[in-house]
């Protein structure tokens, strides 16, 4: 029983303890629920405040804003002027509520009330301004039209001008900047107020001071490129000199202080074109600019080389630009200021120039942006700019306009050259080219280079030159250090960083540039004269230091070449062989001179190899001007024979470093092959032809043979045979081993091996026949009959394959030296070597190789004196193609575009291209294309056009025949001393003419022209064999034949017999004749007879 108790006990006590954590816990529950209630409350008045305060202001601000508009509203109705003190107090409530969007229809009408106060005549008043002399008012006033003034600024900075509504406010809120940032206008200091000015200047210098550090000039600069940068500007008159009336006033204002110039630089005058609009719209504003001597400061600010780089930076590449183009402009209209701070003014554009050059990139990536005159930019780009980018090139223009031009070049242009009237004469290659510089007299035309540049340089291009020059040699001496040298430095500098920075518009500046034809000759002349040796060694010592004054003078000779360069290649023949343009053909010797010792010295030290950046640059330039002429003297010689050659060069030199594989050695014949005889050259071709064949195993060795590809040729089918069975073969087939056997129109095999003989005639055949111009896969040229692919070979079934047939013919034929006679046009072996790709190419040089005819006329047209459009002309062709009238348009829509006097360049260019590459582009293409398959590229680019004609159709000298008689083969007999022999010797030696005995090649190895490295190379050798009966009774030499030949035992007399041969062995079958007279008639009858189909 004690033990149940206990238990109860235990129980209660349990039930005790339960009870009470729960009334603990409950008893906090509720104590929390009467903090959150507590917070509510709290919260709930809180909330209640605070509605009530908004609906309070709310309420006070609608009150306010409805007392506001029936100020204004009483205002229109035309009541009597308020006072200023009730505008000052509206313009404060007004102020104190004040939302940009919500209010900016009251903010109009109170500008418009204190405009209109301002206006009041002899109403102290009521003239807002008044209250600046209130001693109670004038600092609440100042603070209240700094507030006003600011608004003015934030809504100038949203409005459009374009929009014409926008544009009435823009008026408004330019009209209160101009009223209270000066005090012309206001009437209270007029008369006896007048005391009061110098204050109230100074209070309108504090308002300009406070708008400034809020950002007053980016403000202007926003509204006047929204204004300005469009297709048509939509500022009038007014509003743009209030704006530029306003961006002027801080810095005259400052004195001209720095912190002053900066901002107006950064801000206002890289408003895109700014000058131009200003000279356009509002001419008296430049006129004040021009008053303040605004450009001497903005050159004195600038030429620091820190505070150009720090605005160069602030503005970024595009609109670097802009402010570039401002300032040219006005240095063009002030040649005074130009005049006396050349140097200032060349250093400060020369950094822009350097600052945007840092950018430009070479060629697209993720990070480059397209800019129209810089290219690939690796800035970002304000393509807003764009619609101003006309403007601002017009402006960069200025740079290299004459006016500038005969500034900057003063020192050169006005030196007066010795006169001689003795006609000048061309220096011999071996005299030191730096020390001779013969001068010409510039007359004639010159001509721009097709869309190159501003129609102003393009019609220049064609007035007759008044400027005379007169022969000078200078010879050295001048210092380096000198100032005069130094300025001209500089300018150079400049020039080529605008070269190469603005690379869209770089044809423009090298045709400005060569627009005064003394200036490159005299440039030329002050080269010449610097250091104590002249020009070559002073040059070549730059190049090994690295120093600023180096670079400034390589930077001149980069430029001379450049500009020459560019001069040469717009000019045409008759422009630089007949009127001599700028420099004469002997002024050409010369520059050539000294361009090919300063390039072979670049490359033989070793210079060219480790060339980076801006030696890489001079390199090209130098390359690129020798190369121009050497292309133009190989087109139409003005050089002395042997003039390109460096006799310094031992061939045996340069073919061991090229065994040991030597990159100067590699890079001489890459750059300047034609510093090597030809003939060397042509072994090298030979050797690399013959070392490739032993790469690919294609030469019998005692190990192994090549492997052969046997194809099976029907004569009567000879081209189509040859097309289907070697069209397919594979590279290395087509260069290996190829024998061709024959069959007759019977279907019976031919008897013979072909030991390359028959692949020889093979060849021939083919070539002859693709090339006649009856098949109309070729044409000829007029006049000299020159071959090249014919337009019209369209109407042949896959003639493209047949061309690119045709192009692995020509290379096997150039392969395996087998010369053929088959003429090309000069344009078109251009296109063999690739010429055409390079951007000095011009289609108008080369067109007289394709129709001369064609080619006057068109230079008629660059002459025509008169309108052009009264020749009825368009940018079109037409051509009778198979008797139907083609009509071509040279660009698209070009038959509806006439041909103007500012066109007509184009127009000469685009034809010439259209005859050229354009009719025949895709013929050529497949030509080109089966050509390199079998010739690699880089062993022809050795070789100049005339020299690559004379790869495929042998040497143009007359035949040697001392080297015939010592390189031909006897058989049948006859030997050296047979007198038959001996007789046909002399016959060709003191009968024959040069055109017989090249007849007689021909004849014998079916071209009429020598090998190029003489008859040693001629495969197979040249032979002579008696013969005792005809061609088809002949079965070869047997033992009594050779003896009657040899002892001249004849069986009958052969004199009905005319001498034959087999072109496949260059063989000649002679018959034993008894007389010398029989010999030289048969002869004779002989090869006037069997010369063939001829081509040229």
């Amino acid at each position: 029983m004690g033990a149940v108790k206990g238990v109860q006990l235990a129980d209660m006590f349990t039930v005790s303890q339960t009870s009470r954590a729960w009334f603990i816990d409950r008893a906090r529950q509720a104590r929390e629920e009467r903090l959150v209630q507590k917070e509510r409350e709290r919260a709930v008045v809180a909330i209640q405040a605070h509605v009530r305060s908004f609906l309070c202001r709310r309420r006070l601000q609608r009150d306010i804003r409805k007392e506001i508009d029936e100020f204004f509203k009483a205002d229109d109705a035309g009541s009597s002027r308020r006072s200023a003190l009730c505008i000052f107090k509206i313009a404060r409530k007004l102020l104190f509520l004040f939302r940009i969007k919500e209010d900016d229809e009251r903010f109009q009408k109170l500008c418009r009330s204190i405009l209109s106060s301002m206006e009041a005549e002899s109403e102290a008043k009521v003239w807002y301004v008044s209250l600046a002399l209130s001693k109670d008012l004038t600092l609440l006033w100042i603070k209240q039209i700094k507030d006003i003034l600011w608004y003015c600024c934030e809504f100038l900075e949203q409005l459009k001008p374009e929009i014409l509504q926008a544009s009435r406010l823009v008026t408004l809120y330019l009209t209160m900047l101009v009223t209270f940032t000066d005090t012309a206008t206001w009437k209270i200091l007029r008369g006896k107020g007048e005391s009061l000015r110098p204050a109230m200047n100074h209070m309108c210098a504090n308002i300009m001071g406070h708008l400034n550090q809020r950002g007053f000039y980016p403000v202007l600069q926003v509204l006047l490129t929204r204004g300005l940068a469009r297709p048509r500007p939509c500022l009038s008159k007014g509003t743009l000199t209030a704006a530029f009336s306003l961006a002027l006033r801080p810095v005259i204002a400052a004195q001209f202080s720095d912190n002053l110039i900066r901002p107006f630089l950064i801000h206002i005058m890289s408003v895109p074109a700014l000058v131009t609009h200003l000279g356009t719209v509002t001419p008296e504003r430049l006129t004040v600019l021009e008053s303040h001597d605004m450009l001497r400061k903005f050159i004195l600010f600038l030429r620091d080389k820190d505070r150009c780089r720090d605005v160069c930076e602030s503005l970024e590449g595009c609109h670097t630009l802009c402010l570039m183009g401002n300032l040219l402009h006005l240095g063009s209209r002030s040649p005074r200021v130009l005049e006396e701070e050349t140097d200032g003014f060349v250093s400060l554009l020369t950094q822009m120039l350097c600052y945007c050059q840092k950018y430009v990139a070479q060629k697209k990536s993720n990070l480059t942006h397209w800019h129209p005159v810089l290219g690939w930019f690796s800035q970002s780009v304000d393509y807003g700019l764009n619609e101003s980018m006309h403007l601002i090139t017009k402006q960069l223009q200025f740079l290299w306009g004459v006016p500038l031009i005969r500034i900057f070049f003063s020192d050169i242009l006005s030196k007066k050259l010795l006169e001689n009237q003795e006609p000048a004469h061309a220096q011999p290659a071996a005299a030191a080219p730096q020390n001779v510089l013969p001068v010409k007299k510039t007359s004639g035309l010159k001509a721009a280079a097709p869309l190159c540049g501003p129609h102003g340089l393009l019609k220049r291009a064609f007035q007759k030159s008044a400027s005379v020059r007169n022969i000078l040699r200078p010879v050295g001496g001048r210092r380096v250090d000198s100032a005069e040298v130094q300025k001209v430095c500089n300018i150079c500098v400049l020039y080529q960083t605008s070269l190469t920075t603005l690379t869209q518009i770089r044809l423009q500046i090298l045709t400005g540039l060569t627009y005064l034809d003394d200036l490159l000759p005299k440039l030329w002349a002050f080269i010449c004269e610097l250091g104590p040796h002249g020009g070559l060694r002073l040059f070549l010592e730059c190049l090994n230091n690295d120093t600023e004054e180096s670079k400034q003078l390589l930077a001149m000779l980069m430029l001379f070449c450049d500009c020459s360069r560019h001069l040469i290649t717009i000019l045409d023949d008759i422009e630089v062989y007949e009127e001599q343009i700028s420099f004469k053909l002997e002024e050409l010797v010369t520059i050539s001179s000294f361009l090919n010792s300063f390039v072979f010295k670049m490359i033989w030290d070793g210079i060219v190899e480790t060339a980076k950046g801006e030696t890489r640059e001079l390199f090209q330039s130098v390359h690129g001007w020798l190369m121009v002429l050497y292309e133009r003297d190989c087109r139409r010689r003005f050089a002395p024979e042997d003039h390109w050659l460096r006799k310094d060069l031992k061939p045996s030199v340069l073919y061991q470093e090229l065994d040991k594989d030597r990159k100067r050695a590699q890079l001489i014949l890459q750059y300047i092959p034609h510093v090597v005889p030809h003939k060397n050259r042509v072994l090298l071709f030979r050797n690399m032809v013959t070392k490739e064949k032993e790469k690919l195993g294609l030469v019998e060795t005692s190990s192994a043979s090549p492997h052969v590809t046997h194809i099976t040729i029907r004569r009567s089918r000879m081209l189509e045979d040859g097309y289907e069975q070697l069209r397919q073969l594979s590279q290395h087939a087509m260069k290996g081993v190829i024998r061709v056997k024959f069959v007759n129109d019977l279907g019976v095999d031919e008897a013979g091996i072909d030991q390359d003989g028959v692949f020889k005639e093979f060849l021939e055949e083919i070539i002859k026949r693709v090339f006649d111009p009856a098949l109309n896969l070729f044409k000829t040229t007029s006049g000299d009959e020159r071959l090249y692919p014919s337009p019209t070979s369209y109407i042949h079934e896959n003639y493209l394959q047949l061309f690119e047939f045709v192009g692995k013919m020509l290379g096997k034929a150039v392969y395996e030296g087998i010369v053929v006679d088959v003429p090309f046009a000069s344009f078109f072996l251009s296109q063999l070597l690739g010429h055409h790709h390079s951007v000095f190419y011009s289609s108008v040089d080369e067109l007289p190789s394709l129709d001369s005819e064609f080619y006057k006329n068109l230079t008629s047209i660059k002459r025509y004196d008169g309108d052009i459009a009264d020749l009825g002309l368009t940018l079109s062709y037409d051509e009778d193609v198979m008797g139907q009238l083609v009509c071509h348009e040279l660009i698209p829509g070009g038959k509806t575009i006439p041909v103007t006097n500012e066109n007509k360049i184009s127009y000469i260019h685009l034809m010439a291209h259209f005859r050229m590459h354009t009719q025949i582009k895709n013929q050529t293409a497949a030509l080109i294309s089966g050509f390199r398959s079998i010739i690699r590229p880089e062993w022809i680019r050795m070789f100049s056009a005339p020299e690559l004609q004379r790869l495929i159709s042998g040497d143009n000298a007359e035949i040697d025949l001392e080297d015939l008689k010592k390189h031909t083969v006897y058989y049948g007999g006859f030997h050296g001393s047979h007198r038959v022999i001996i007789w046909l010797w002399d016959i060709l030696a003191s009968d024959f003419t040069p055109d017989e005995r090249a007849m007689f090649l021909k004849f014998v190895t079916s071209c009429s022209r020598p090998p190029l490295l003489g008859f040693a190379y001629l495969k197979p050798p040249f032979s002579i064999r008696c013969v005792e009966v005809s061609d088809d009774q002949d079965t070869g030499d047997t033992l009594g034949s050779v003896l009657r030949g040899f002892f001249t035992i004849r069986k009958r007399e052969p004199g009905g017999r005319l001498p034959t041969s087999s072109t496949c062995f260059n063989l000649l079958k002679l018959p034993n004749y008894s007389k010398k007279g029989v010999l030289r008639e048969k002869l004779r009858y002989a090869i006037s007879m069997n010369t063939g189909f001829e081509l040229s």
